[in-house]
Formats: C-alpha cells, structure tokens, sequence
C-alpha cells in the first residue's frame, strides 16, 4: 500500500509498505479519505512529543472494513469512521496515562489501509460523504467535549469562539448553533468572519485591532459571553477573562501563542469564573458526539482537498493558516 513517512523532521515522502495485518482485537480498513489536523503539523515540524522516524501521521480516517480478527465479523464491509482517541480509561473526567491519539506512536491514517481495534469503529453516518465523514473525529470529539461536557453549554447562552478557521472552532460552531446558543467569533479575517456568519454565527471581531474587546458592547447587548473558546492563549488570554460573565465558562484545549504572560485571578475568583482545560474525548463522548451530528445532520466544512501523492501541499495550506475548515486528503 501507498502511505505517507515522515522520516525526520519536516521530511515527507510516500512510500510502499508492506499492507498492515490485524493483530486479535483489530480490524482494517481501506480508507477512502483522511484529513490533517493541526497536531499532524506538530509533528511534522518537530514540535511534540515522543516524535519518532519514520511514522505514518494522520488521526482522521473513513473508509471500509477489509479484514477482521478476533472480533465481531460483522465489521466486514463496513463504511466506517475511526475514533483516534486510544486508551481513555475509565474515568470520565480525564484521560488515562496510557491515552495517545491515532499517528503517533501507531501508524496512521495517511495511507491507504491502516489497523485499528474494533472498539474504535464506528459505522459512518448515512448523511455524510466520504470527505466530510473522513474530517469529523479528531476536532468534532475535541469541539464537542469542550463544548457540552465541560462547558456544559445551555440552549440559548452566548458564545465566542476564537480563532474561527480551524477545524474545531468551525466545528465548535456548529455545534452550537446547533444546540440553539447565540455564537459570536474572532478573527483576522474579514472573510473567515463572513464565512463564519454563513454557518450561523450572529456577527464576529477582529482581534487585531487595537481594542477589540470593547468594540463588543456596540454590538453583543451587554458584551459578555456564557462561555468561550480558545485554543491560542498568550497575551490575549486576558481579554478573554474580560469578556466572560458572571459565573461564565473559558475552555481552551490548545496554547498557540503560549502561556497568558498575565493571569487576573481577582477577577477570576471574584466574578466565579470557570477555566476548563479539555483535550479530544472519552468513548462516551465520542458515541454522543457522532450522535449529535447525524441527529442534526451536521456536514463538517472541508477547506481543500488533496489526493495523498500531493499530501505535501496539504501540509503547506495548514502551514499558511489559510483554511477554513478541514483540509482532506483522498486515496
């Protein structure tokens, strides 16, 4: 079969190798079409942990059941999505130390065929292409987690999601426009904030701009939000802990930018301020997410779509920051 490798630090190439053979417990399957995430980049940039070389990245995948072992046969011939969330363990609240997530340290899904547990299987749901199906699990679990298992969110709150373009904040759009709250983004982007109103958000900010946070009260009656997303942190973190309610939720499941070189506890503890971290999901969760999605028939947002022999340029726009959604990669 035809896979990525990663052989050293920013070193791409598709290689043969040898198809992969299901040890007890696992099925394979021929996949129809992955998509990156930003950890992908990570580790092709160097940049986490526990890398190693050569590897097969890739955490989201769709495709068909081809081979079984040990396991319930009927997997055969299944279209099907993968859970890349390995080893949650039994607690709910967090993951175990053996948790790792699809394409590092096992092989992943930038190939044509990978093996995986049965137990990560899920059949895909009937309302979604390949392509959408393959861009739903990593960011959709993480979105979905963030948003009704930690921060709880309520049918009719406000939200603000920084950061809109990635996959999970377009993702944790909506998902919450979907659960009938009022959502509000932030970009860069003028187009990106328009796109993001197309999806349903009510408007959006430009976080660039000296000040932003005040242009809020113009427009968002009272200029407080229920809950807030972020996966960037740094010195704008601050401006976010100004902007939650009373009693408001701040999750955050990445730090782009790196620690809030400010943190205002008096603020925080005064105003009862909730900061939730969160990281991708638990089994429970992903069942509930992949749940919520067919109920709504939610179509994840694909940005571009590559076939795997020009994967590298996949790598390239994520690089950029100029997706709006997910970018797919076809087999």
């Amino acid at each position: 079969m035809q896979a990525l490798q990663l052989t050293a630090i920013n070193q791409l190439s598709v290689a043969e190798l040898p198809a992969p053979v299901p040890a007890a417990g696992e099925a394979v399957v021929s996949l129809r079409a992955a998509a990156l995430n930003r950890r992908d980049l990570w580790i092709k940039l160097g940049q986490y942990a526990n890398l190693k070389f050569p590897s097969t990245p890739g955490s989201d995948g769709a495709g068909v059941v081809t081979a079984v072992a040990g396991c319930d046969p009927a997997w055969q011939g299944q279209e099907v999505i993968i859970n890349p969330s390995f080893d949650w363990g039994t607690n709910e609240r967090a993951s175990s130390a053996q948790f790792t997530i699809l394409g590092l340290p096992r092989p992943g899904t930038l190939a044509e065929q990978v093996a995986v547990p049965a137990t990560q299987l899920h059949v895909k749901p009937a309302h979604l292409s390949w392509n959408e199906a393959a861009a739903l699990p990593l960011a959709g679990l993480t979105a979905y987690r963030a948003l009704f298992v930690r921060a709880d969110l309520r049918v009719g709150e406000r939200v603000l999601i920084t950061g809109i373009g990635g996959g999970v904040a377009v993702f944790a759009l909506q998902l919450a426009v979907a659960q009938g709250a009022e959502v509000w983004v932030t970009s860069s982007s003028p187009e990106k904030i328009a796109r993001a109103v197309a999806l349903g958000a009510r408007g959006g900010f430009d976080y660039t701009q000296a000040g932003w946070g005040k242009a809020v009260a113009a427009q968002v009656p009272g200029g407080l939000f229920d809950v807030i997303v972020d996966s960037a942190g740094g010195e704008g973190f601050e401006q976010l802990i100004e902007l939650a309610e009373p009693g408001g939720r701040i999750v955050f499941f990445g730090a782009t930018r790196g620690n809030p070189p400010v943190l205002p506890m008096r603020k925080v503890f005064w105003r009862q301020i909730s900061l939730l971290g969160t990281t991708m999901g638990s089994p429970a969760d992903w069942h509930a997410m992949v749940e919520f999605v067919a109920l709504h028939r939610i179509k994840p947002v694909i940005s571009a779509t590559f076939p795997l022999g020009r994967v590298s340029e996949a790598f390239d726009l994520m690089e950029r920051g100029g997706q709006f959604g997910k970018i797919v990669v076809t087999m």
